[in-house]
């Protein structure tokens, strides 16, 4: 029997020193509150069906992520799964239709499930195995490839719909993932990891006749990947950071006429191909706003289809190339889906996930914010301006740390922006969008520039007319949890008041003994193993300054995280404990890297809105004027 060595970390409330306290002198601004906020249904991962017909699409709600399927034109969503938990969106996967529009195909509680789109429940495929994922038909919507994780490394197999056999396709060293069958169904295209290079990702080919693999595009350092066939099997267009930016290129299945197609000075996130194979729909990111164009393959030029301050996402065409469907979101719109007419750019919204209560609440549009860094490096970053600002303003550090603050759907910075909150996002060090360069800049360098890029933020805040130097926070999850604690630990000029730090961790090295295989291989992708650069994962390790902290701090954990294991804030808390610091330590039991429970999440809100309001905001109650009294005297006193 295999005994954990773990800390044992139980569901649980812990302080040191007086909590925050509920301040009965203030109230949500009016219209607002966070089960409000909390009340919107993320609409995500959305999939036009092959005839163009129907979008199979997960809808987050009552604390399920299921399979929908809905007309394409509009209209009331048919409910496909029915006990899909809800995960994180952003780890989530869309439904998979087979060629012929009959099936759909996708992961449900660890496994790959076949749903009949006409009608009836989710079947499991029948393969002995621990675990399946990512499925992607064949052309003759019976058979499929899937990923299957021997030992926790995931290598492609083929399968069919009911099951009856199992045929490994990759064996490899590494790890493969994101298989695209050839509509032709001679080959699968896909991306592999090398144990050996944790910065290289290859696309590679499987010959379905011979099962022979090869490297399709490769090399040392450099990354490939998000590979899609033309509609006529004779290209594959693919992603490459084979120059500054993220860009799309093509090659010929044969590994002949490679050539780049687009050159745009910034990131391509993703694309698609048009059904007659002559343009591709191309997602551009222009420092966080994520543009709709699409760019002509003949001539290269790339034009706007669709632009503004929001993010567009996941574009489909339909059959007839007139229509590009989208996800689209933005800072004061949530995620829906959307038809874009291609030729003139108007939008048909298809799902409407904003409650009325909501959708009339006055939002801020953020604007980019550019100040210069300790070192010089110029840092860019989302800033929410109030209406009506209090004098106090936080620093809101994204995960990651490769992630990027855009102008996405970020309703609990609308509702502190309505308390009056100014929120700066910094896309410090490390951040996409900016470059390789950029995006490299905080390799073997976790905690300390971009720690810096953090410091250097408030002091933006602090020069902001009617901002308060004394009145500043700094909250973030994930990296940006790590970020937080590093902030308060290593600013020599204590600029911040408090900090929350949620699902966070201090200590690189227990972190990373501790966190899930892909976090792992993740972290030594950026800074190594602990055994060829300890003093890398030390100096990034802010649990050896907890004693310089000065200012408050709160923690959130959910007990159920793989990415950064609950025992992390557990250290953590035991050394601000043992250095004697203010803090407050919540954890929630079957949360995963990502609160999902509604319960959880509207208690963390309100824990940490209580908490930011007791330390960043003054009485909003004016205190009575004092009043000298006399000075009592003793008997010996009197005349």
């Amino acid at each position: 029997m295999e005994v954990s060595m773990r800390v044992h970390v139980p569901e649980k409330y812990e302080r040191n020193g007086w909590p925050s306290v509920e301040r009965p002198d203030l109230t949500p601004p009016e219209g607002w509150s966070l089960p409000l906020i909390n009340s919107v249904n993320r609409v995500y991962q959305s999939r036009l069906s092959p005839d163009g017909e129907r979008i199979a699409f997960i809808w987050n709600r009552e604390e399920q992520a299921d399979v929908y399927v809905m007309p394409s034109k509009g209209g009331w969503p048919s409910r496909v799964s029915f006990t899909r938990a809800s995960t994180p969106y952003w780890w989530d996967r869309a439904p998979q239709w087979s060629p012929d529009g009959k099936w759909l195909a996708f992961r449900m509680k660890g496994d790959v499930h076949i749903a009949d789109s006409r009608g009836g429940l989710p079947v499991k495929l029948p393969l002995p195995l621990d675990a399946s994922a990512s499925p992607a038909w064949m052309p003759d919507s019976n058979q499929m490839v899937i990923a299957i994780r021997p030992d926790e490394i995931p290598h492609l197999a083929m399968t069919d719909r009911e099951g009856t056999f199992l045929r490994v396709l990759t064996r490899d060293s590494g790890e493969d993932a994101d298989p695209r069958p050839s509509p032709d169904g001679k080959w699968v295209a896909y991306v592999h990891w090398p144990d050996d290079d944790r910065n290289r990702r290859d696309i590679r080919l499987v010959d379905l006749a011979s099962g022979v693999t090869r490297v399709l595009v490769g090399a040392p350092k450099m990354k490939d990947w998000f590979p899609r066939w033309s509609p006529d099997s004779k290209w594959i267009a693919f992603l490459s950071q084979r120059t500054d930016y993220n860009q799309v290129w093509v090659i010929r299945p044969d590994g002949t006429e490679m050539r780049q197609v687009t050159a745009l000075g910034t990131n391509v996130e993703e694309f698609s191909w048009s059904p007659d194979g002559t343009r591709l729909a191309v997602i551009v990111n222009r420092r966080g706003k994520l543009d709709l164009a699409a760019t002509n393959l003949t001539s290269g030029k790339t034009e706007e289809v669709k632009a503004g301050r929001g993010v567009y996402s996941r574009p489909q065409w339909s059959p007839d190339g007139a229509y590009i469907y989208v996800e689209y979101e933005d800072p004061i719109t949530p995620p829906d889906i959307q038809r874009i007419d291609v030729s003139s750019g108007r939008a048909k919204q298809l799902t409407f996930s904003n409650p009325p209560a909501l959708a009339t609440l006055p939002m801020v549009m953020p604007e980019e914010a550019i100040y210069k860094s300790a070192d010089g490096l110029e840092i860019a970053g989302i800033l929410y301006k109030p209406k009506n600002p209090n004098g106090a303003a936080l620093v809101h550090p994204h995960g990651g740390p490769t992630e990027q603050f855009g102008y996405t759907w970020e309703i609990l910075i609308q509702y502190l922006a309505a308390k009056g909150y100014t929120v700066l996002c910094p896309n410090y060090r490390g951040s996409t969008g900016y470059g390789l360069a950029f995006e490299h800049a905080n390799y073997n360098n976790w905690g300390v520039g971009d720690v810096q890029d953090c410091l250097s933020a408030a002091k933006f805040l602090a020069d902001l007319p009617g901002i308060a130097p004394a009145r500043l926070g700094i909250y973030g999850a994930s990296y940006g949890g790590y970020l937080t604690v590093a902030s308060l630990a290593r600013d020599p000029e204590f600029r911040f008041a408090c900090g929350v730090s949620q699902y966070g961790d201090a200590s690189l090295v227990s972190s990373w003994a501790q966190c899930d295989r892909n976090t792992r291989l993740y972290t030594e992708m950026q800074i190594g193993h602990p055994s060829d650069n300890w003093e890398v994962f030390i100096d990034g390790s802010s649990i050896h300054q907890v004693a310089n902290i000065k200012s408050p701090l709160l923690l959130l954990h959910g007990l159920e995280d793989e990415v950064v294991a609950p025992q992390s804030s557990e250290e953590l808390a035991e050394a601000l404990r043992r250095h004697n610091k203010t803090f407050e330590y919540k954890t929630y039991a079957g949360e995963p890297h990502g609160f999902q429970k509604r319960a959880t999440v509207l208690d963390a809100t309100t824990r940490l809105e209580r908490f930011l309001d007791w330390y960043l905001l003054p009485p909003s109650v004016p205190s009575p004027p004092r009043i000298d009294l006399p000075l009592v005297g003793g008997e010996d006193d009197e005349e």
